[in-house]
């Protein structure tokens, strides 16, 4: 798949946009790192039209789970919107779509890449090779269906819906940041090389603090347990791609929040019927 976090011609774009790098104030500094963290995770349009620096990139890291969050509260106002008119099957099946197109698949397209390359190549460099082909293989589009199918019916199992459509989006992108700081970067260029040369602890504890506060209020102790079986997801991911690679790339970045998503709506949804 081309749209990769490392090589992503549609985020670098956006992020390049611009002839001339202003040197950031104190003060606009943490704005332009939201603007990176927003424009990097949503299709929304770019706001600055310049290159991103180093320290930009960097601290965009703290305001993963916060894109999180406004994404979560939209699809939350769609959801509530579609109740007036559709079944709870209907809607979800469209707050799927939505959640996928506001992203710009950007994130299923590393899941599906990191299932073709974890699994279809013999060797590390085969692997990586893999992982940058524009072509599907059968463990993707396994991958693919089988991810698709279990959030939808995850979300359309939920009775308390609202709660799920904040506490994913928001511990999906702040599960990314330690994968990016705690781990290794495979590849020696792309923007996912950038974001991990420029990752530093506090936008993790920063990011960290925020998440955490977050699913306390939103779900008090059951958020708490979501936001651990995401750290466990996420000790499972590195021990499986660190023994097949060097470290992670951008697409396996994107295969995190995937997973990390789909483990927060089945730990809800077991949750409910517990």
């Amino acid at each position: 798949m081309t749209t990769q976090i490392t090589d992503d011609s549609r985020a670098v774009g956006e992020m390049e946009s611009g002839a001339t790098v202003s040197r950031p104030s104190f003060l606009t500094a943490p704005l332009a790192s939201f603007f990176a963290a927003l424009q990097f995770l949503t299709i929304f349009p770019p706001v600055v039209r310049r290159p991103f620096t180093g320290t930009e990139l960097g601290w965009s890291l703290a305001f993963f789970p916060v894109i999180g969050g406004l994404l979560g509260g939209m699809l939350l106002s769609l959801d509530r919107l579609l109740a007036l008119a559709l079944p709870p099957g209907v809607s979800a099946a469209l707050i799927l779509a939505i959640w996928i197109l506001a992203t710009g698949a950007l994130h299923v397209d590393g899941f599906l890449d990191t299932c073709d390359g974890l699994w279809g190549g013999k060797n590390p460099e085969e692997r990586l090779r893999i992982m940058r082909d524009h072509r599907v293989g059968s463990f993707a589009v396994i991958g693919g269906i089988l991810l698709l199918l279990i959030k939808y019916q995850a979300l359309a199992a939920l009775v308390d819906r609202e709660t799920a459509l904040l506490l994913a989006p928001i511990l999906g992108r702040w599960g990314m940041v330690p994968a990016v700081v705690c781990f290794p970067y495979a590849r020696m260029e792309g923007l996912g090389r950038d974001l991990k040369d420029n990752a530093g602890w506090l936008p993790l504890l920063l990011a960290s603090a925020c998440s955490i506060g977050a699913v306390w209020w939103l779900a008090a102790w059951l958020g708490i347990l979501c936001a651990a079986v995401v750290l466990v997801a996420l000790a499972g991911i590195a021990a499986i791609a660190l023994r097949r690679l060097p470290g992670f790339t951008g697409d396996i970045y994107g295969f995190c929040c995937e997973v990390f998503e789909v483990a927060v709506l089945l730990t809800l949804v077991a949750g409910e019927n517990a």
